[in-house]
This record gives structure tokens, sequence and C-alpha cells, in this order.
């Protein structure tokens, strides 16, 4: 079955499209906005389509049970709480990553935890909205997300069918992409299963996607091979800093190769009609002198 294609601004993403990459900064940033425009500079000069952000309203997301838990973090032992307020930028602070990426002609979009979070981010008009797999069960956030009117990237990690075709029911489909994923980090090759993007494809009309939390590329080359046409990978400075998800990011050369990678696959593929090429003239003459 025929995807469709949904509009992220300027970019038509779905079948015969080029694939839309998206660089996920996440939390990756650990509140730093300095670390943040880096990570910004890595996926604007990777030539990414766009980078993502996290959003929590943390007192309604943080489980009552974990919120006084204490943990070490690089800024002393504090509350799991006071850790996840910590970490999250303020609405100065997303003024100015909005206009930093403007300055980089790079689009930005973010995961809404909930739905406070969502009317946060509506001020900045941004180009889409992004269900992270451990919201795809909330029905208050999706009818929220869903009346905002923008595209909406649905990830399906950590879900049944069931689960995922009910979370479809409550969003408009012609606004509606949705990304294969295992929510495991770092995920084993034996947990990706890349031909649920296939089997995405055969049962919803509507752009199927990667997002990746595997180590090492090759595995998200062949999600775009066997047909996503859009991916995400968490990115870092460093594998090594401080965070839950950095050990299961890839570092600024790597996103580089990933995005090249990804522009040779998309030329290889080709339109899928046998031709004789005009390089193969010379090896035709040579090879077949009677034909």
């Amino acid at each position: 079955m025929g995807q469709g294609t949904i509009q992220i601004r300027d970019r038509i993403i779905g079948d015969d499209q080029p694939t839309y990459i998206i660089a996920e900064i996440g939390i990756n940033h650990n509140g730093s906005l300095e670390i943040a425009k880096k990570l910004i500079d890595s996926a604007a000069s990777s030539d990414c389509d766009a980078v993502k952000f996290q959003k929590r309203t943390p007192h309604l997301c943080v489980p009552a049970q974990q919120q006084h838990v204490m943990r070490q973090t690089p800024w002393g032992t504090m509350t799991y709480l006071e850790y996840r307020d910590r970490v999250e930028f303020n609405e100065a602070e997303y003024r100015e990553i909005d206009r930093y990426c403007k300055e980089k002609g790079i689009m930005w979009f973010a995961s809404c935890w909930d739905e406070p979070s969502v009317d946060f981010l509506e001020q900045f008009s941004p180009v889409c909205h992004k269900v992270c797999s451990a919201a795809l069960t909330n029905d208050n956030l999706l009818r929220r997300l869903n009346v905002t009117g923008r595209p909406v990237i649905l990830s399906t990690g950590m879900s049944t069918m069931k689960e995922i075709r009910h979370a479809v029911s409550l969003l408009d489909q012609g606004r509606l992409l949705m990304a294969h994923c295992t929510s495991s980090y770092a995920c084993r090759p034996e947990d990706l299963n890349l031909n649920m993007v296939r089997t995405l494809r055969r049962e919803f009309r509507c752009p199927i996607g990667y997002s990746g939390h595997e180590l090492g590329l090759i595995t998200t080359c062949a999600a775009v091979a066997i047909g996503a046409s859009f991916v995400e990978r968490h990115i870092t400075l460093d594998r090594g800093m401080w965070g839950n998800d950095q050990s299961a990011s890839i570092e600024p050369w790597d996103l580089k190769r990933l995005v090249k990678d990804i522009r040779e696959i998309e030329k290889a593929l080709g339109d899928g009609t046998k031709q004789v090429y005009e390089s193969e003239e010379n090896a035709l003459k040579r090879l077949r002198p009677c034909s």
C-alpha cells in the first residue's frame, strides 16, 4: 500500500521523497543551552532536516513514588523531581532555541509528555508535534495534540498493535506520521524487528518511519532501504557524557556519515524500472558484439 504524503513546512514526506532525517537532542543537552546549540550546529552541518527536543512538566510526568528518590547528578545529590526540573528548558531558553534554529536553517520540534507541554510549545508554532512511545496510551494527550491541527509523529515502542490502532483512531490520519521503534537503550539487533516498517506500511496509509536506539548506523540505513520515509536517531557530543540516553546516541562524525549513507542509498534504490544505462554502453558493445 502506498504511504501517502505529509508536508512539514517545505518538506514532503512519504513515498518517492527524500528521507526526512531527525536528530533527536532529547535531554542530551543536560539543561545546558550551550550544549544544545552545539548539537544544533552538528545537525545543521550534517544536513539533517530537523532537531527534536523533549518537553515535560516534571511534577505531572514523574510518578509520585519516584519524585523524592535521591539521585546522584553532575550538580550534586538531589531528588529525581529536582533533577527533572534541572534539565528542563524554560520559555526564554526555548525562545533562544527557536531563534538559533531559524538562524541555522533547521526545523525543530519536541516530544510532548503532557498536555501543559503542548500548550507551552504551541506558542512557538512548531512545525509538528511528536508523541513519544511512553505516551502512546495517553488518550487525553493525543486528543490535545490532534486539535492543534499540526502534523503528529507517533512513536510505537513498548506498544501492541491493538494499542497502536487505538492511538491512530484518536488522530487525524491526514496529518499522521508513524515511527516503528523498540524502546530499549541500547537496543540489541535481534530486538529491532525492522520488518515492522513493512508491517505498518501495509496497514496504515500514512508515512512510516523509524526511530532507532541501537548502536551503529547500518540498521538505520537498512530501515531506509526497506521503506522508512523518515528516521530519527539520538545525538550527543560525546557518548561518555552523563545521562541515560548518551550511550545509545551517535556522535557528530557518525551523524554526518549517517546522513551521507542515507542519501547514497536513496540514489542507489532507483525507481524500479529496468533500463540500459549510458554507463553500460561500452560494456554492451564490448561484451555483446553481435547483439
